[in-house]
Parts: structure tokens; C-alpha cells; sequence
């Protein structure tokens, strides 16, 4: 294997296209900090920092926006208002039937359509948090009293930023490697991963030297477990009805079906559910809307609560777990694909038949991923309900994202590889 890995290094390394497509992700990595750095007009530092430390809804926030929002940058909203559009138009594929003709019967053209629509959705999406923010941060005075001119364009200026991220993404998809929203997350949390790392160290005493050794024993455990889980799949026996000459004898075919399909964007959708209500309420609170008070301290006590904040997650990695994979995994259009090449699984009829076993496959294998996926969500929640440790809560996540990521990266350099190899 390691032989195998040799050539294939060798093989990305001297094709100058792979090579030029890995230098323009990490060049859009580069413009991404930058922007990050680059923080708005008026951000009282001393008052940020110790409204971030005391706010776990924050912390979650930021990996969303790639580190952007510790700083109040220009891109402080990152690919939230993107992601947010993205989850609309795909609930809109399962309430609207022309959307989701579009999405799966027009090819290439409707695909287009979706993403377009989709960022037409994130404009006034990336407007109305740039407004609910700010005025939120304002009342708390973390960002100092601006004029309604000077407010409308701090208000600009993060919503751009925020397109200009989503530009950024769209940009990594088509000219570098991988899913480039995933991989401006991904970039967001290597990047503090050093300031995270020295802060542990340097706050850590002697009695909680055990602790974080447990804690890095066991994100080696989940690692190793994420790697494993998503690596596996479930084979399905292929025959083909037309022999052809010469490849009697030859190894069978077999319709690969991953443990794991969706990858990392149950996660994300999970995290922005429930991130939803609590921006909301911060923001109707914070603009004076009176008689919310009751419901922001349910839901700010519902949030503290690791076992009922942690099951809930759990509920909902699972279901956009199955929602994702049905969306983009069809099995109709599989066995269409395999009746029209003279293919079929042995002992099953083509058609529907056919439709019917491999839908029926992709169930039964996709429960045991969600679970799966769902369990190493809340693990940090269990070990908060258990110890009292909140400071791993966002470390957990940005883990699980981290490892989907880089896993989705190595395979898709991998695909280009072999691609190039034969």
C-alpha cells in the first residue's frame, strides 16, 4: 500500500494540473486568512473577547465562519448565509416537485439553475444576519453606536464579505480540489487549531493533566473510528447480460455503496438548525422586541443542557443524514443505469425490481452511518453531562468536520490520480 501511495505522490507531484489545481486551494486559502484578519470598523477588542469566552452559541458560530467571527472581520458571517440557502433549496427539492425535477431530471442545466437560485437566496439571507449581528453586538456593546448610514454600511460590508466567501468556495470547486465551502471551514479550524492548543497547554494545571491525555486518546480513538466508518461499503454483485470476448474468467463487478455518503453536511446542517433559534431570539431581544425573554432563557437553558441540547443533535445529524443520502443517492436512476448497459444484480430482475433492492440496501446501511455519525456528534455533550468540561464542545465538531473533510480531499486527489494514471 505504502508502494502504492509512493507512485501516486509521485504521480500528483509531476502532473502539473493536479499541481496547479492543489496551489490554487491553498492561494484561495491564503486570500481567505487575510480577509479574516481584517477586522470592521469600531470592534472593542477587550469587550469581544470576553463576550466570546462566556458564549459557547459564539464558538459554534465561528467555525461556520472559518474563524472569521472571533475577530468581528469582514468576512465574520463566512459561508453561514450560503449554507443556510443551501439547506432551503434542498427542503425546497422535498416540498416542491418542480424543484426536485429540476435538481435530478435536467441534468447539468438544472443543476445550474439550483446553485444560481441558491445564491440568490444567500444575498438577502447574508443582509438580514449582517443586520442581526451587528445589532446584536451593538447592544452589548462590543461594536460602538454607529449613525443608521455608517450602521447600513458595516452591514454591506459583512454581507459581501460573505458572498465574496461564497465566490472563494465556488472557486476552490470548480479550479482546485474538493467542495470548496467545506474546505473554507476546514481552513477556519487548522488555523486556530496552534492559538487552541497553546491555550490549553498554558491554562492546564496538574489535576487536569489526566484529562486532556484521556481527551487526546480518545479524538485519536474517533479519528481512527471516522476514518474506518467511512471508508467502508457494502458491495453489490454485477453481472453483465452481453458478454465480451476475452473476459470469461475475469473478476467480478460490483456496485459500490458507501457506509457514509453524506460526509460531513449532516453535521453542518444540524449545527445551523439549531444555531437558527437562538440568533433569532439574541436578535429580536436585542432590537427591544418585548416578551421574549421567557423563550430566549428556555432556549439559552435548553442549550446548557448537554443531555437534551445533545440528544436533540443526535435526532437531527440522523435524519439529514438519511435526508442527504436520498437526495443525492437515486436508485431509480442507478438501476435505469444499469438496465441500459446490460447490466443487472444476480437473482433480481431489472427495473424495479432492481430500484427496489438497491433502495432498500442504501436503507439498511445508511442507519448504522447515522448512528454512527450521530454518536460521534454528542460525544463531547456525554462527556460534558459526565465531567462538567464545556471547552471541548466546539473542539469536538470541528474535529468531526475536519476529518470528513480531509477524507473527502484525499479521495477526490486520489480520483484525479487515477484519472491522470490511466
Amino acid at each position: 500500500m505504502l508502494k502504492n501511495w509512493g507512485h501516486k505522490l509521485t504521480l500528483i507531484l509531476g502532473d502539473r494540473a493536479i499541481r496547479n489545481r492543489l496551489l490554487f486551494v491553498i492561494a484561495a486559502f491564503a486570500v481567505f486568512r487575510l480577509l479574516a484578519a481584517i477586522p470592521i470598523p469600531g470592534v472593542d477588542k477587550v469587550a469581544l473577547a470576553s463576550f466570546f469566552q462566556n458564549n459557547q452559541f459564539l464558538g459554534l458560530l465561528n467555525i461556520f465562519s472559518g474563524g472569521g467571527f472571533s475577530n468581528l472581520s469582514i468576512v465574520m458571517l463566512g459561508v453561514g448565509p450560503y449554507i443556510t440557502a443551501s439547506i432551503i433549496m434542498q427542503l425546497a427539492t422535498v416540498i416542491f416537485p418542480k424543484v426536485k425535477a429540476m435538481y435530478t431530471e435536467e441534468g447539468e442545466s438544472g443543476r445550474t439553475k439550483f446553485v444560481a437560485w441558491s445564491r440568490s437566496i444567500t444575498i438577502p439571507l447574508a443582509v438580514l444576519q449582517g443586520v442581526a449581528f451587528l445589532t446584536l453586538l451593538e447592544s452589548q456593546h462590543i461594536v460602538q453606536s454607529l449613525t443608521p448610514f455608517l450602521f447600513a454600511v458595516n452591514v454591506l460590508l459583512v454581507a459581501a464579505g460573505s458572498l465574496l466567501l461564497m465566490w472563494i468556495g465556488e472557486l476552490i470547486t470548480e479550479f482546485g480540489i474538493g467542495n470548496g465551502v467545506s474546505l473554507i471551514i476546514f481552513a477556519g479550524i487548522v488555523a486556530h487549531l496552534p492559538s487552541g492548543i497553546s491555550q490549553a497547554l498554558f491554562t492546564a494545571s496538574a489535576a487536569n493533566i489526566p484529562a486532556y491525555a484521556g481527551f487526546i486518546l480518545l479524538a485519536l480513538v474517533v479519528i481512527f473510528a471516522v476514518v474506518m466508518v467511512s471508508e467502508a461499503e457494502r458491495s453489490i454483485p454485477i453481472h453483465y447480460a452481453r458478454q465480451v470476448r476475452g473476459s470469461v474468467g475475469s473478476a467480478p463487478t460490483y456496485l459500490p455503496i458507501r457506509l457514509l455518503q453524506a460526509g460531513v453536511i449532516p453535521i453542518i446542517f444540524a449545527l445551523s438548525l439549531l444555531l437558527l433559534p437562538q440568533m433569532i431570539l439574541n436578535v429580536l431581544s436585542a432590537v427591544g422586541v418585548a416578551g421574549l425573554t421567557p423563550l430566549l432563557t428556555a432556549y439559552t437553558a435548553f442549550s446548557a443542557n448537554p443531555w437534551e441540547h445533545g440528544a436533540v443533535y443526535f435526532v437531527l445529524v440522523v435524519m439529514f443524514t438519511y435526508f442527504y443520502t436520498s437526495i443525492t443517492f437515486e436508485p431509480k436512476r442507478v438501476a435505469d443505469n444499469l438496465q441500459k448497459s446490460g447490466a443487472f444484480v444476480p437473482g433480481v430482475r431489472p427495473g424495479s425490481e432492481t430500484e427496489k433492492y438497491i433502495s432498500n440496501v442504501v436503507t439498511r446501511i445508511t442507519l448504522p452511518g447515522a448512528v454512527f455519525l450521530g454518536l460521534v456528534a454528542v460525544i463531547p455533550f456525554i462527556i460534558q453531562g459526565l465531567t462538567g468540561i464545556t471547552a471541548i464542545l466546539v473542539g469536538g465538531t470541528a474535529l468531526l468536520i475536519a476529518v470528513n473533510v480531509v477524507l473527502d480531499l484525499i479521495r477526490k486527489i486520489d480520483a484525479q490520480a487515477s484519472l491522470r494514471e490511466y
